[in-house]
């Protein structure tokens, strides 16, 4: 028997829509600039391959959990994503394979101190500052994939019940296949990652007492506050 210099924190999970199972987190990998809206909103090439990043497994927060607000940045903006549900593990997989590595889809909110990250860019240094921090991934239930592939449906986010982010999944600049087989040339992927595949444009700051609302056509919305 295994023993441990202390009690070994519980796996991070996420709850799967009409089941009593979850699904357990491995990792977050996260896709940039994956709508040509918000690239030119963020003032770069919509030409650019994808940019990735990751986020700690133990980021995740539930729908329904009030999320604080991060030390150590003014300018905390949300960003309503389709995220992906991996199945499957794999290296270099094919796009037209890429569909039978996912187990389902979810609503996510890629929060981020936006200050931080923009200082980060600036010095040509890492974005965990200002994108990996606590509880910088809140996530809804996650729709099985055996009930239909998400290629196309509206996306939007409302800031204390206003629209602040509108589009259509189809609009992503890399599609759901794309981005398993390009990120598969970069890492194994395991079952339980999650992949938070990119925003539209409209993103902005939150302040305490905000309610955020994330949907997405055919998926479980997600709703958090911050406290």
């Amino acid at each position: 028997m295994i023993e441990y210099v202390f009690v070994p924190p519980p796996i991070p999970s996420v709850e799967i829509a009409g089941s009593d199972q979850r699904f357990p987190v491995h990792r977050i990998y996260c896709v940039g600039r994956n709508y040509a809206d918000h690239v030119r909103e963020m003032g770069s090439d919509v030409k650019e391959p994808p940019v990735f990043f990751t986020k700690p497994a133990d980021a995740i927060v539930a729908s329904g959990v009030a999320v604080p607000y991060p030390p150590r940045t003014e300018n905390f903006h949300y960003e309503v994503e389709l995220v992906i549900a991996v199945g499957g593990a794999g290296r270099n997989i094919p796009a037209a394979q890429a569909l039978d590595r996912v187990f389902g889809y979810a609503v996510g909110n890629d929060l981020t101190r936006r200050d931080l990250q923009g200082n980060a860019k600036k010095k040509g240094l890492p974005w965990d500052t200002g994108k990996a921090f606590d509880r910088s991934a809140p996530i809804g239930a996650i729709r099985p994939a055996s009930l239909g592939h998400v290629s196309q449906g509206a996306i939007w986010l409302k800031l204390n019940g206003e629209t602040q982010q509108q589009s259509d999944i189809k609009d992503m600049i890399w599609s759901v296949p794309e981005i398993i087989a390009e990120l598969s040339t970069l890492f194994e992927l395991r079952a339980g990652d999650l992949i938070y595949t990119g925003t539209p444009a409209g993103v902005g700051p939150l302040k305490p007492g905000d309610r955020i609302e994330c949907h997405i056509d055919g998926l479980q919305s997600l709703t958090n506050t911050i406290k």
